[in-house]
């Protein structure tokens, strides 16, 4: 395929939805000059569904696959076990390889959702991780210093709080960082929490003898509850969500998030984004219609136009109306099974945490008899249809 060079289409690639391009001059002229990069985009599966937090960067990745460029998309399989902690304020506990097995199943088939899937690189970061030796290591981390870590924000908050900080963490930038070597990575792709974790591929690269790679730092956007979207707190909106799902979460969205999710989460052309946000700000202007078009839009990238049309009227005929959506998911289940068991089976909610999140808010109800579901140890016992939060819905069949 020949690569694309349009130098518009360049420079808006390196600034829509960007924090940050290391090293910008760099990159622009290696994108003009027709060279084929590669491109690496890693993700640890630390939970089954891939959210659209997630998807800004592999939104970027179709942006450049499109251009004619190699992608890699990598799993860290190996990685995801060990814990990233970039953006956690405590320790990320360590998943078992069964977790970690069983979350990443479907995260190409999820990734191929925005990616043609079949000419992407696909790679497991076990496949060089497992086999490195402790001299190995140890060669690896005498580039950096314990200053350069403990230097980060989240860790020197966590530090100065007295909170613990394990060696296991110390290491984790040295694995991402060797992912790019083992790929041979041209550019790689990340959210502004994983600065140190990409800068770290830079030096690895170069103290391997290798060009560092450039690095393309996307803005991170707010979940539902107006923190950063994260499966750990169950603020997401799912790429495996049902399109009526989708539609109704965007909608529950906090009005001033409408902006960000244009410029990241679609492929507006940004002269029409300007004047969304425009009119964003005229009080004449009732947001929820400028929300409409957005929910409009995500759906329709992950499904299709005409199903963005239907999982609008449906969510009118719920919210609107006050009825019940005509295109509720349905699963049939055992009778007796628990009910936090067929939310978590189905993607309705990330953890069982959120689980009683949701039952202690009264935020799960029967639709039909409009009671609220107040025991998180529910089971299944008859034919129910419920909503689960503001926009989710499911019919459990026994």
């Amino acid at each position: 395929m020949k690569i694309d060079t349009t130098e518009q289409k360049i420079d808006e690639l390196l600034v829509r939805g960007v924090s940050e391009v290391i090293d910008k001059k760099n990159l622009k002229k290696r994108l003009l000059s027709g060279e084929k990069l590669r491109i690496k985009l890693g993700i640890d599966p630390t939970s089954p569904h891939l959210h659209l937090g997630r998807a800004i960067s592999i939104l970027k990745l179709r942006d450049l696959q499109e251009m004619g460029h190699e992608i890699i998309f990598l799993i860290g399989d190996f990685t995801g076990v060990i814990g990233d902690t970039s953006d956690k304020e405590s320790e990320r506990p360590m998943l078992s390889t069964d977790d970690i097995k069983k979350n990443m199943e479907t995260y190409f088939e999820q990734a191929g959702k925005l990616l043609d899937i079949s000419k992407v690189e696909k790679v497991y970061n076990s496949e060089w991780l497992s086999k490195l030796t402790y001299k190995e290591i140890g060669e690896q981390a005498d580039a950096f210093s314990v200053a350069d870590f403990i230097a980060r924000e989240n860790i020197k908050k966590r530090l100065d709080g007295g909170k613990r900080v394990s060696l296991r963490e110390v290491l984790y930038p040295l694995m991402q960082g060797y992912d790019s070597v083992a790929i041979r990575a041209d550019v790689e792709l990340g959210g502004t929490d994983q600065r140190f974790n990409l800068l770290a591929g830079r030096t690895l690269q170069e103290k391997e003898g290798q060009i560092a790679q450039d690095i393309i730092m996307m803005d991170l956007i707010a979940g539902l509850d107006g923190r950063k979207m994260s499966s750990s707190w169950g603020n997401t909106i799912n790429l495996t969500d049902s399109a009526t799902d989708m539609y109704g979460k965007v909608m529950s969205m906090r009005d001033e998030t409408i902006p960000e999710y244009f410029i990241a989460c679609t492929r507006v052309p940004m002269n029409e984004v300007d004047d969304l946000i425009t009119d964003l700000k005229d009080p004449k202007n009732n947001p929820r219609d400028i929300k409409a078009r957005l929910a409009r839009e995500i759906v329709t990238i992950y499904y299709d136009a005409d199903q963005a049309l239907k999982a609008e009227e449906d969510f009118k005929t719920a919210f609107v109306k006050g009825g019940i959506p005509s295109s509720i998911p349905e699963i049939s289940v055992a009778q007796g099974t628990l009910l936090v068991a067929v939310l978590l089976e189905q993607g309705l909610i990330d953890s069982k945490t959120e689980f009683r999140r949701l039952i202690d808010a009264g935020a799960i109800s029967n639709l039909e008899s409009e009671e609220k579901i107040k025991d998180p140890h529910t089971t299944i016992s008859k034919t129910i249809i419920l909503r689960v939060g503001k926009a989710r819905f499911i019919k459990i069949v026994v």
